[in-house]
This record gives C-alpha cells, sequence and structure tokens, in this order.
C-alpha cells in the first residue's frame, strides 16, 4: 500500500474561523450602550415616581393625624378661663406670652413662653436660611367632664390645668433630622410641672419632617384703619403694640413639611411661601418632595363680642 503523503506547510492549512469586524464591534458597543440607556431611564423614572409617592404619602399623613391634632388642641386654648379676652396680661391666659398668664413671678419659665424667632433669648432651629422657627404655648384647664389626653397622649383628669408648648427640635433617630414636638406639662398651685426648660428638648414628637414652624396671633381691634379685619402679629409685634393689647381671637400656623424618601433630580422645590413671607431652604438640604400647610384656628374660648351702644333699642324694635 501506498502512504498517503499530508502537505503540513502553513499555506496547506486553511482557517476556517472568522470574527468581528471593527466597524461590527463598534455598532455593537452603540446599540448596547443605546439599549443601557433606555432600561436605566426607565429606571430612575419608576425610582423617583416611586419616591414622590411615598413622600406624598408621608406629607398626607402629616396633613391628616399632625396638623388635625394640633388644631384640636389649639381649640382647647382657655378652656376652663372664666376671663375669655386673652391677652398678655390674662391670667391663666390659653395663649402664653408673660408670667402674668401662668400666675407666676419666677423667671425661671421663661421658655415657656410663645416666642417668635429673634426674640431675646430664644434659640430655636429650621431648615430655612435666615430664618428660624417660633414657638407656641397654650393653657386649658379641663372642664369638659370627662378624662381628656395632652398632646403627649398623658391623662388629664377632670380639674386638671394643662399647659402645652410647640417647638422645633431635631428627632431622637439618626437621620430623620427637624420635626414638630410638643412638650406638655401642668400648672399647679406650687408651679409648672412637666416641661422642659430647655427650649429644644422634651416633648412627644407631634409631626415627622418639619423644617418650619412659624406662627401668627389674630386681633382684631376697632381703630379705623382696620375697619373691623383682623390682624395677624407675630407674638413679638404683639407684645410690642402700645397701651392695653387687643384680645386674640385667632392662631395662624404654617409649616415647611417634606417627605421622608428621597428625590432624584434636582428640579425639587428650594423656596417656598410661608405666611406671606418667602422661605428659601438652607443650602445642603437634601432632595425631598416638600410643601407648605397653613392654617388658622379660631379660639372659640376667647370670643369676643362687641356691642354698639350708640344705638338705643326701644320698645318694638
Amino acid at each position: 500500500m501506498t502512504p498517503v503523503s499530508v502537505n503540513t506547510t502553513p499555506h496547506a492549512i486553511r482557517n476556517t474561523a472568522r470574527g468581528f469586524t471593527l466597524i461590527e464591534l463598534m455598532i455593537s458597543l452603540v446599540l448596547g450602550l443605546m439599549i443601557t440607556a433606555a432600561v436605566l431611564q426607565v429606571y430612575i423614572a419608576n425610582v423617583r415616581t416611586s419616591a414622590i409617592q411615598q413622600s406624598g404619602s408621608d406629607l398626607q399623613y402629616a396633613s391628616i393625624f399632625g396638623i388635625q391634632q394640633l388644631e384640636s388642641h389649639l381649640r382647647l386654648a382657655n378652656l376652663g378661663n372664666p376671663v375669655t379676652e386673652i391677652t398678655d396680661s390674662t391670667p391663666m391666659g390659653g395663649i402664653v406670652l408673660t408670667l402674668a398668664n401662668i400666675g407666676e413671678d419666677d423667671v425661671a419659665y421663661k421658655p415657656y413662653f410663645t416666642h417668635a424667632a429673634g426674640d431675646t433669648g430664644f434659640t430655636s432651629v429650621s431648615n430655612i436660611q435666615g430664618i428660624n422657627s417660633d414657638q407656641l404655648t397654650i393653657q386649658y384647664t379641663n372642664t369638659t367632664g370627662v378624662k381628656i389626653a395632652d398632646c403627649e397622649s398623658a391623662d388629664v383628669e377632670l380639674g386638671d390645668t394643662v399647659i402645652e408648648r410647640y417647638f422645633i427640635r431635631s428627632s431622637s433617630t439618626t437621620g430623620q433630622g427637624l420635626l414638630l414636638a410638643c412638650d406638655a406639662g401642668r400648672v399647679t398651685d406650687t408651679g409648672i410641672t412637666g416641661l422642659s426648660a430647655n427650649y429644644q428638648s422634651g416633648g412627644s414628637e407631634v409631626i415627622l419632617g418639619v423644617d418650619q414652624f412659624k406662627i401668627l396671633l389674630g386681633i382684631q381691634t376697632d381703630a379705623p384703619s382696620d375697619a373691623g379685619l383682623m390682624r395677624y402679629l407675630t407674638a413679638s409685634e404683639y407684645l410690642a403694640l402700645p397701651g392695653t393689647k387687643p384680645p386674640i381671637t385667632a392662631v395662624k400656623i404654617g409649616l415647611i413639611v417634606r417627605g421622608s424618601s428621597p428625590v432624584i433630580g434636582s428640579d425639587v422645590a428650594t423656596s417656598f411661601k410661608l405666611l406671606g413671607a418667602t422661605q428659601p431652604l438652607k443650602s445642603g438640604q437634601p432632595n425631598r418632595v416638600r410643601t407648605t400647610y397653613e392654617s388658622t384656628t379660631l379660639l372659640r374660648n376667647a370670643r369676643v363680642i362687641n356691642i354698639d351702644t350708640s344705638t338705643t333699642l326701644t320698645a318694638g324694635s
């Protein structure tokens, strides 16, 4: 048998494997990047939508529960007080502005007053550039005939006089930031018990995620310039009024509330209009959905009825 001869020279070996050309590779990379970018856009949109929905839920919770609770307690202000005109000199007055309102002469009780940001000795916080928060203190006596609860959910027995201080402080939970708290105590014959003497400590959490808390006191005077309209003043402006102060008949509150979930993007609002003033956020604040709440509460236990004595009523009139 004649042996078969095999030619093993390089030119005789045929290479049938074929790879991508440079152009094909570049086209594949471009298509892959386009698909990846589209997927990322959909993912980012879904994450953003989810964060906004979660924040909206948080803000709705604050509105339904926190603010309604605050309003319900505001309506208790001055309850049980035989004097229905609330001023800075009303004994046991429903809005606590001075020592006269709580029947004490110890300046150690000054931290319990209603304060406006900038008051001497008053310290407060906010997430707003150059504008700190206010403090609101109310007072009432339980004359409802049943046991009720204060803003910290503690029982208020019949006849107990309660003092409640609403203010902004940092959350005790790391990462939650500022919130609205309420510190409740009792007014007794020997003084006030249960309140923290520190402007930014104590109390129970009422509304989470609050960047700013402002209040205005509503008054109505007989001055011709007022034309019978309500005027709203800060606590400082009210105390600075000359002579006998007009009665306080309403309280207007304003809050800037934020959601808990971070929002992707830079188009979230960073400046807000609250109680007629522009409120710009401090730089470096995390992206959150934010909204403002304004509410006016008429003090049902501080109604002032003006009787016109200029007209003489006759029989049959």
